[in-house]
């Protein structure tokens, strides 16, 4: 035999079960082309003391960083059908080296099947003779029903663990200790009373580990395949748990294939029964299968074992409803299709959708989404006031509309929705007198007795909210930090529960007086939305609709986006733009007057009467500005400011520099990096910081300086870098200190 190597390694004394280190053992370990041999030392004639068999099915675990730092060894675990080798070493190198050698051995080995895997290759061969076929299941016991427990899967799975390691946080364990328990399940679903709870944790199961779902169908295959009584309560129970999972994933290619020839067969040999009538309904459920993101809800699954359809309610504009039943295969786009046929909407030229909504939140599905994952998943979810809304979803042509449509219905809703919702820029004053309109919309004329709709439904509250918030004090939670230094000034002095009680009750005082503000508020609006009601005195319903949508129409947004509404997805959360106040999110805002980019950092509304942070250019009449990479301020040529720009005015020259940029004053000096000059002054930038140069006096800088003042000593020496001349000297500049040269002495300079 051809060896790789020979190593001195350490191996856990027992296999499987973790021991104290004091217990581990040094042993010689040899890898051969077909498995894994361990010795007592490394002499040619020391006897072998094991071997762990390598196969496809073996596995081998990469060394963690998390062992090593618990125990100060490197492990490397190895997994074989009935052993578990957990090998130790204090050098990472040579356990790397060994995972490698030993997945290569393992990568080498041809695959293994299982009998179940052989049989189904045959049944498929031999799926013609259906004598043939006949006799396959007559010899194989394996491939019948059984009430005897199963100790070992049907299908082929890796011994270990690793497959699934991402769903170990649900508690699950090896995929093949898994796939023996859930035939224990199968086998107590029999006799359960409600099997509901337990077929949709076998759905769950399945959905959480992939692997799972080709070996549960071979398993409730296995048990529908001659049963000792065909059409009974326990044989139906596994025809309806196959049910689900038809509805819910399909399997791979070869055990679907085998699925349908096992529906075949059950359909020859029990006709018209309800075994039956099961198989054909699942063999049509997997020609429409689609891959779900939830298992089935209780009610669902109750629905399917009765192969029924699920009732659903579809609402839309105008306080509509519309009951349809689906199946666990319909789409949104073949809800709303449907929907368009029966409010004859078919022949409309604009855009129809299918939302899910709640009082906070909307948004359209796709037109693949299930809709039996969408009802699933909102079960399970926090906000449960939520619907189905069937609305238009994008705007095409409004003005051919016909009056007496239920499309032009659906336009005057929606732009009502819009308005309560703030999503349209409008005056208080016209808000009014579109809350008048809906009032005879919904009421008539005027009438003491009529009813009145919550303020809430004619006009958006949130303009009343902040009317009252700007006009009253900061609330309690605003003054947190005053309050939490009194608090430590006096904890010793106070008792605990007095200051809580004095914060509660100022806290409710605050929420009280706010309360109070809010319905003196909402009473004044409302008076004055009723004093515009009475004058649309005899105004019929189809007027007040043309004279609403006139209104909302002349807004330039109309009908650009969804319900003047821009969401785009991002990394974060998205939320609703709302026109009337500035909002934060990823998305790109724009209304009339105001230009927004959309930069990294918080977009924010753009106002041209004010001055605003964000990552944009702005510009308007007497100023310019550019983005840098710091914050960008507005510029205003009355004073200086400071941004990565460059500012130029009357009487001013200003360049950016590497540091902060300042305006240049001719009166004052000033620190940039830039290049100043002024009447009777040179000056020039160097790397050092840059001063004014005062004529009356001497300063210190990196340039030159020249001037007709400047006087020079014969009798005393001066220190610059620079060359001096004048009358009777000479002096050359050199790289240390300049000093004047005598002729009639001896003197120092290059």
């Amino acid at each position: 035999a051809s060896f790789l190597g020979f190593s001195s390694i350490n191996r856990e004394v027992t296999g499987g079960v973790k021991t104290p280190w004091s217990r581990l053992k040094k042993f010689w370990f040899v890898l051969t082309p077909d498995s894994l041999d361990y010795y007592n030392n490394n002499e040619k004639s020391s006897k072998r003391v094991g071997s762990l068999v390598l196969t496809s099915l073996c596995s081998v675990i990469w060394p963690s960083k998390q062992s090593y730092k618990e125990t100060g060894y490197w492990n490397v675990t190895v997994y074989g059908r009935k052993h578990c080798f957990r090998l130790y070493t204090e050098h990472l190198n040579e356990a790397v080296h060994w995972v490698c050698a030993i997945q290569k051995v393992i990568d080498s080995k041809a695959p293994l099947e299982t009998p179940t895997q052989l049989l189904i290759k045959d049944i498929e061969e031999n799926y013609s003779n259906s004598d043939c076929v006949e006799q396959i299941y007559k010899l194989n016991p394996i491939l019948r029903y059984t009430k005897s427990p199963l100790y070992a899967p049907l299908l082929p799975f890796s011994y270990g663990s690793q497959e699934h390691s991402a769903h170990e946080v649900k508690g699950y364990t090896a995929l093949r200790d898994e796939a023996v328990r859930m035939f224990s399940s199968l086998q107590q679903m029999e006799s359960e009373r409600d099997p509901v709870p337990l077929m949709q944790g076998v759905l769950q199961t399945c959905l959480d580990l992939r692997p799972l779902r080709d070996e549960v169908y071979c398993q409730v295959i296995k048990q529908t395949t001659e049963p000792p009584e065909p059409g009974s309560t326990e044989d139906l129970r596994y025809w309806q748990l196959l049910t689900c999972m038809s509805c819910t994933y399909r399997p791979s290619p070869a055990v679907l294939r085998f699925l349908q020839t096992h529906l075949h067969r059950t359909c020859r040999v029990f006709p018209s029964t309800e075994t039956e009538k099961y198989a054909a309904f699942i063999g049509a459920s997997l020609e429409k299968t689609r891959q779900r993101r939830c298992v089935p809800s209780c009610e669902e699954i109750s629905v399917l074992l009765k192969r029924q359809e699920l009732p659903c309610m579809i609402h839309y504009p105008g306080a509509g409803a519309c009951k349809m039943l689906i199946t666990s295969h319909t789409t949104a786009e073949e809800v709303s299709d449907e929907l368009m046929e029966k409010l004859n909407l078919a022949a409309s030229r604009n855009v129809f959708a299918l939302y899910e909504q709640n009082s906070h939140y909307e948004q359209a599905l796709s037109k693949a989404s299930v809709i039996a994952d969408t009802l699933t998943c909102k079960d399970k979810g926090f906000e449960s006031r939520w619907r189905l809304y069937f609305k238009l979803y994008c705007f095409i042509n409004t003005d051919d509309v016909p009056r007496d449509s239920l499309e032009y219905a659906f336009l005057f809703e929606q732009a009502h929705e819009a308005v309560i919702r703030g999503h349209i820029p409008i005056t208080e004053d016209t808000l009014q007198s579109l809350a008048a309109l809906r009032l005879q919309f919904l009421n008539g004329d005027f009438s003491p007795h009529a009813p009145f709709p919550r303020l809430e439904e004619l006009f958006p509250v949130y303009i009343l909210h902040s009317r009252v918030l700007s006009s009253s004090k900061p609330p309690i939670m605003a003054r947190r930090s005053c309050t939490s230094f009194q608090k430590g000034i006096f904890s010793k002095a106070l008792p605990t529960g007095l200051w809580n009680n004095s914060l509660e009750k100022q806290k409710a005082e605050e929420s009280q007086k706010f309360k109070g503000r809010m319905k003196e508020e909402s009473a004044n609006m409302m008076s004055a939305i009723v004093d515009k009601w009475k004058v649309l005195q005899s105004m019929l319903r189809s007027d007040v609709m043309t004279t609403y949508l006139s209104i909302v129409q002349q807004w330039p947004g109309y009908g650009s986006t969804l319900e003047g509404e821009t969401v785009q997805p991002g990394g974060g959360r998205a939320r609703r733009y709302n026109p009337a106040e500035g909002g934060r999110d990823g998305t790109t805002r724009q209304r009339e007057g105001e230009t927004v980019q959309p930069g990294r950092g918080r977009a924010r509304r753009y106002n041209p009467a004010e001055g605003g942070r964000d990552g944009t250019t702005r510009q308007r009449e007497g100023e310019t500005v550019q983005p840098g990479r710091g914050r960008a301020r507005r510029y205003n040529p009355a004073e200086g400011g400071r941004d990565g720009t460059t500012r130029q005015r009357e009487g001013e020259t200003v360049q950016p520099g590497r540091g902060r940029a300042r305006r240049y004053n001719p009166a004052e000096g000033g620190r940039d990096g830039t290049t100043r000059q002024r009447e009777g002054e040179t000056v020039q930038p160097g790397r050092g910081r840059a001063r004014r140069y005062n004529p009356a006096e001497g300063g210190r800088d990196g340039t030159t300086r020249q001037r007709e003042a400047r006087r020079y000593n014969p009798a005393e020496g001066g220190r610059d870098g620079t060359t001096r001349q004048r009358e009777g000297e000479t002096v050359q500049p050199g790289r240390g200190r300049a000093r004047r040269y005598n002729p009639a002495e001896g003197g120092r300079d290059v």
